[in-house]
């Protein structure tokens, strides 16, 4: 576990060249990359979403591909496109944006629900189909969407279906004022991102992707996920509580965040940890049975607080 736990922290201060006072964001990000989950970061403008993004991708050198998204982007553009020849007959495949290890899906919510949905296979199966043709993407394989909130001008709130397909949702907030005050000292002379080089690869991560596979998760942590999954359903303030898929990708991220924190087992502390980023933005709130307003978050940390721990007295 130490060498995964090295390679980690390579990465997180490799990360921290080009921003500021972003420590968890990155650290889950690693933690979604490990448990093959994607990631989509929702803020408003201007707070580093992008340049964590590619700082990221600069980091552990895997190919690299932006889709900056508006209201013309086509579903071609995401998934690819064939061609023909005119002279020989012959076609050719022309692959999209999405063709690449690490995607970032810049203001995806941006574009039309129909060049959206373009991504839920390529983010489900690892693979897109083309003219009736399936191709495998590379791997390692993670899409990090940027998102401004759904109140900006001009967006189209993401579809229940695509929301679930991210294993994560973030919010970076705004910096500090030293931390700012860094940020324009950092930015003096040149840009940040350009300082950072590949500190490991991409076999070094499909490496720690199969440790992560080896964590050990118990029944007492598995039984801990599903009542909290469970009671998200039952709750009266939830119209869509937490899916499988929901329940499936917590555990997967709590065996990440075991590895990178040297243990060989999953716990209820893992569970605790990444519940909101993990669960929060399944849910579908029924606003008419809640009357104080609560947030995605609010309501789901309400629900927590009233399940017992495993192994607390």
């Amino acid at each position: 576990m130490a060498d995964v736990q090295e390679l980690m922290q390579n990465i997180k201060e490799n990360i921290a060249k080009a921003v500021v006072g972003l420590e968890k964001p990155t650290e889950l990000m690693l933690i979604a990359l490990l448990a093959r989950g994607h990631v989509l970061l929702e803020d408003v403008p201007g707070l580093g979403k992008t340049t964590l993004v590619s700082a990221l991708a600069r980091s552990i050198g895997c190919t690299f591909s932006r889709i900056q998204f508006t209201p013309d982007v086509l579903p071609s553009d995401v998934a690819g496109y064939t061609v023909a020849n005119l002279s020989s007959g012959e076609r050719s495949v022309v692959f999209g944006a999405a063709m690449a290890q690490i995607v970032l899906a810049d203001e995806i919510n941006r574009t039309s629900p129909k060049t959206q949905s373009a991504l839920l296979e390529v983010m489900q199966e690892n693979q897109l189909t083309i003219d009736g043709k399936t191709y495998p993407v590379p791997q390692p394989y993670i899409v990090l969407a940027t998102q401004n909130p759904s109140s900006a001008i001009g967006t189209y709130p993401l579809p229940e279906a695509q929301l679930d397909r991210f294993m994560m949702k973030l919010s970076l907030g705004y910096p500090g004022k030293a931390g700012e005050i860094e940020i324009l000292r950092r930015n003096l002379s040149s840009a940040p991102i350009e300082t950072v080089a590949p500190v490991a690869s991409a076999q070094d991560i499909l490496d720690a992707i199969d440790r992560r596979r080896e964590i050990v998760c118990s029944q007492s942590v598995m039984d801990y996920i599903v009542t909290i999954a469970e009671a998200t359903r039952r709750d009266e303030r939830v119209s869509l509580g937490v899916s499988t898929r929901g329940s499936i990708a917590l555990m997967e991220a709590c065996r990440a965040r075991a590895l990178i924190s040297g243990r060989e087992y999953a716990s209820p502390d893992d569970v605790q940890t990444l519940c909101e980023p993990v669960l929060a933005h399944r849910l579908v709130l029924n606003r008419q049975k809640n009357p104080k307003r609560e947030t995605e978050a609010q309501v789901l940390a309400s629900i927590v607080r009233q399940i017992r721990v495993p192994g607390a007295s």
